[in-house]
């Protein structure tokens, strides 16, 4: 191998998409990386249109096909994509995620041969997050940073459940432009996602011995939520969507408490 084919193998990218049943969405999220040198798309029971439209758009990429339900398993998965990765860098980017031209040139820049020479090992790309269409800013929604370029000899693994974390060496850095989220594009979706989430949420809670769920354990922590979101992160800025926000995330935590009320109910 010379020195120039190389250095080509080391600013080399693999995107690496999470996809479940998201046809609407999937295809602009292929569009924004489709300048990748390899695409690995692990479809989780995907059922819909998904697959039939990502082999139109990049019918060169890998894939990878389970039947685990969608939401649950997000460490295995990024792992199973991990595994068939063959380039030095990787990008993990869910299907209601963009790369916007900004971040495309901030990446590049970040791999390049100069810029490798830096210490840092994995980077945190902030979140521009959409709410029932529209860009929300506050009640906790921006940066939202989230942990997404690595550099794959470093990168171990991915482990947890509901809030999975890559097991890697080294330092952490953090990228300048956005990676667009358009998440709970609609209330339907919402109601999806908290009937996964919550379940997730609330098993995680029941594995640490949490306290007995009592009456007024409920109105603390949705008060808690309501009053950080609303107050604390002035989600009120974002207008009739930011009280949407605050209020339907003040339901999820109600769910939550719901379900661990009713599985340490199931063990008395």
């Amino acid at each position: 191998m010379t020195k120039q084919t190389k250095n080509q193998h080391n600013n080399a990218l693999t995107t690496i998409i999470i996809c479940g049943n998201f046809e609407n969405t999937i295809g602009d999220c292929i569009k924004s990386i489709k300048w990748a040198n390899e695409i690995i798309i692990v479809f989780a029971n995907s059922t819909d249109n998904s697959k039939k439209i990502a082999q139109k758009l990049v019918p060169q990429a890998k894939t990878i096909t389970t039947t685990d339900q969608y939401g649950k398993h997000y460490a295995k998965w990024r792992n199973m994509g991990l595994k068939l990765t063959t380039n030095d860098w990787i990008l993990y980017i869910d299907t209601d995620e963009q790369v916007t031209p900004q971040l495309k040139r901030e990446i590049q820049k970040t791999i390049s041969v100069r810029a490798r020479r830096a210490s840092h090992n994995y980077y945190a790309i902030p979140r521009a997050n959409h709410y029932l269409g529209k860009r929300v800013k506050h009640g906790g929604s921006y940066p939202d940073y989230v942990k997404r370029l690595f550099k794959k000899d470093k990168l171990k693994k991915w482990q947890g459940t509901v809030h999975e974390e890559p097991i890697i060496k080294g330092q952490i850095g953090h990228l300048k432009s956005d990676l667009l989220h358009f998440t709970h594009s609609d209330l339907s979706s919402m109601l999806e996602k908290t009937i996964t989430w919550t379940e997730l949420e609330a098993k995680a809670l029941y594995k640490t011995n949490h306290p007995p769920v009592v009456w007024w354990r409920f109105f603390r922590m949705m008060l808690t939520t309501f009053y950080t979101r609303l107050i604390k992160q002035q989600a009120w800025k974002d207008g009739t969507v930011g009280w949407i926000s605050v209020i339907f995330e003040t339901f999820n935590t109600f769910i939550i408490y719901a379900r661990l009320y009713e599985l340490q109910q199931k063990i008395k």
